[in-house]
């Protein structure tokens, strides 16, 4: 199956940039392509309703893209603290059978994670406990900072004892002024200390960039068959 489950040990590395960029990517090589977010925290009040920012994200890359969520909360705090406070308790078992059903509808399904896979959702549930039972590979996403590789390192050590299937890293919004030691040395630890592979180096795309733009980086900068370890006979014919 063509899933993956976005993650990252940083809240801001791009996850839903990521999301977005892939879930365009493969709707415009022709899968029907679905995104589903299981919980959305700091979720925006408009015209009395509230709503999901970052699948309103996705929506701006691609309309068609058929979007989810299951828990959409205010609070911009850990999704534990942020059900607490709308006193609506987490419940993976409604996630793993709504991703079931999401995925069976689907040829490509991408799951945005919230936080990083040791975030508790519920009283003695972590991220981890989700992940693993919906059988569902991870993709992590890093942006190049001083603090990147002992973050990413940490997370991937932990995943990998959890047993979690990990498809590999992308090194996101790399700016031109990003040291080109720090850019080197990211990716050669990361792979030396984990034996997971570099998978994707997205650089930094203005605040006016277009949909096309997106997909073009995703398909020049990211091994995409290698995220779903499938052939994908199109990318050949681009």
């Amino acid at each position: 199956m063509l899933n993956i489950y976005i993650t990252s040990s940083n809240r801001k590395d791009g996850k839903t940039f990521l999301t977005a960029g892939i879930a365009g990517t493969m709707q415009s090589l022709g899968y029907a392509t679905r995104v589903y977010k299981p919980i959305q925290t700091a979720g925006i009040e408009h015209n009395g309703f509230m709503q999901s920012p970052d699948l309103t994200f996705v929506k701006s890359i691609d309309p068609y893209i058929e979007t989810h969520f299951s828990y959409l909360f205010k609070s911009n705090a850990e999704p534990l603290i942020a059900s607490e406070l709308d006193n609506e308790p987490i419940d993976i078992d409604l996630i793993s059978n709504e991703y079931a059903r999401i995925a069976g509808l689907s040829d490509c399904t991408i799951l945005d994670g919230d936080s990083g896979i040791l975030s508790p959702l519920a009283p003695g549930v972590q991220t981890t406990d989700l992940i693993r039972k919906l059988q569902i590979p991870l993709l992590f996403v890093v942006t190049p900072r001083e603090d990147s590789i002992n973050d990413t390192l940490l997370s991937i050590y932990t995943a990998q004892e959890k047993g979690l299937d990990i498809r590999g890293v992308v090194i996101n919004n790399i700016t031109e002024d990003c040291p080109k030691s720090l850019l080197t040395a990211i990716p050669r630890v990361i792979e030396e200390y984990t034996s997971i592979k570099i998978l994707g180096l997205i650089p930094h795309l203005e605040d006016k960039f277009t949909p096309d733009d997106l997909i073009s980086a995703i398909i020049n900068g990211i091994d995409i068959e290698s995220v779903f370890r499938v052939k994908i006979e199109k990318l050949d014919l681009g």
